[in-house]
């Protein structure tokens, strides 16, 4: 099994540390397509890679910091936020990604390593049914705001990411503007990452987290040409592809479970 570079400090210029950069430079270009699966993607990989679940989870959403705040910097810059929308899914998305960091810090890696991944093997299924389907407008109903960015704060922690595929679907699918649903959950995102690092980092300390430098160095990498990729490549086929990456990675950890 490979050697991560979790278990010291030192992994700059390391075969680890360029896995890592890899698998966010990858992640990033896909995220910077579809406006979501950054997480889900980078944990998968950590995961397919033997690294614990909270620790997991927890690399990623270290990594997110930068990588959110650049996008939600970009999204302010071209009018694409809705600060209504922020202002109702922020505070929601906070408690429920702190609640859920914690939840996982503190649970038997063997105990949630199946659950997490069903999570992204339905996440996985989620995303390839998406990529089928139109997004028919309906009715906006803002009450529901909160309880979404509550559940995706708090499943996004546990599971690795899931903050794109739940939040920017459903309200989309409730009617809300796509630009400025994708503008706001990216600005929001950094928000609720930020608070689900921390917790992170509180219950495990930054030295479980070393590794998070490649993802950061990848994911800054590949972030500008998120806009290159997203005007080359089809958006279906792409979301075909990365469901069926996370499930296919995540059905032998299942079975392996039991």
């Amino acid at each position: 099994m490979l050697r991560l570079c979790l278990l010291t400090s030192g992994c700059f210029m390391t075969e680890d540390f360029l896995i890592f950069a890899l698998i966010g430079f990858g992640a990033q270009l896909v995220d910077g397509a579809l406006g979501m699966a950054f997480g889900v993607l980078s944990t998968t990989s950590l995961l397919a890679f033997g690294v614990p679940p909270a620790t997991a989870s927890a690399v990623t959403h270290v990594t997110e910091i930068f990588t959110t705040a650049a996008s939600g910097a970009s999204h302010v810059v071209h009018r694409n936020v809705n600060w209504r929308l922020v202002a109702r899914l922020a505070p929601a998305g906070m408690i429920g990604g702190g609640i859920g960091a914690f939840i996982l810090a503190n649970i038997d890696a063997k105990t949630i390593q199946p659950v997490v991944s069903a999570y992204l093997l339905a996440i996985g299924l989620y995303i390839v049914f998406k990529a089928f389907q139109p997004l028919w407008p309906r009715e906006v109903r803002d009450w529901l705001v909160p309880w979404i960015g509550a559940g995706g704060g708090l499943l996004d922690a546990m599971g690795g990411g899931g903050w794109g595929p739940i939040v920017t679907s459903s309200l989309i699918g409730r009617g809300h503007a796509p630009r400025q649903v994708i503008g706001s959950t990216n600005l929001t995102e950094f928000l609720v990452t930020t608070v689900i690092s921390a917790t992170f980092i509180v219950t495990l300390g930054w030295s479980e987290l070393s590794s998070a430098a490649g993802l950061i160095v990848g994911g800054v990498l590949a972030a500008p040409l998120g806009g290159l990729v997203v005007s080359r490549l089809p958006t279906r086929p792409l979301m075909v592809g990365v469901g069926l990456i996370i499930i296919a990675t995540s059905i032998p950890r299942i079975l392996a479970a039991f």
